[in-house]
């Protein structure tokens, strides 16, 4: 049997720090200087109009967009690059991977696999990407499944959910 995971200490890590952030693409300037900081466990909104660089500000936070300009850490470490001395240096793509492991990111349209159950959706990264066994896999989506009240969903296909439901499910998932 799985270890119960105490969700209320889940907060003790996750603290961004973005400074100075700036993205462009050709002459359009999607993000410029952007500062902010986010302390673990708060509720944060980015709130705009179509085009004003929301989804270009949560895309740098993975480093899935490189940024121009500025740095981004979680927890202090720098996200796509590693300092030597009074310079930054991008990582290689694999060592980029490492740290997208550990940052969870729900994309709008929730991209859920249709081919997959619930519990599959759930277990397929942890199992493939942090080498967990298939049992513990799937104790720990028993458990978040919990946290965002689905259990009763686990055997359901995507395509059963409704919107909201599938929107838990995939934050369950990140």
């Amino acid at each position: 049997m799985s270890e119960a995971i105490d969700y209320r200490n889940l907060h003790s890590a996750g603290a961004i720090s973005i400074t100075g952030v700036s993205k462009s693409f050709g002459k359009l300037k999607a993000l410029d200087d952007v500062s902010l900081e986010l302390e673990p466990g708060s509720v944060t909104v980015i709130l705009g109009p179509s085009g004003s660089g929301k989804s270009t500000l949560l895309r740098t936070i993975n480093h899935l967009e490189r940024v121009d300009e500025g740095y981004i850490q979680i927890d202090g470490d720098y996200i796509g690059y590693q300092r030597r001395g009074d310079k930054l240096y991008e990582l290689k793509e694999q060592a980029i991977l490492r740290q997208r492991i550990n940052v969870g990111y729900v994309f709008q349209n929730f991209n859920l696999f249709p081919h997959l159950t619930v519990l599959d959706n759930l277990i397929e990264a942890p199992i493939a990407h942090r080498q967990l066994s298939r049992r513990e896999a799937i104790d720990r989506a028993g458990e978040l499944l919990d946290v965002v009240g689905l259990r009763h969903k686990a055997d359901a296909w995507p395509r059963h959910l409704s919107g909201g439901q599938q929107q838990r499910i995939a934050i369950a998932r990140a």
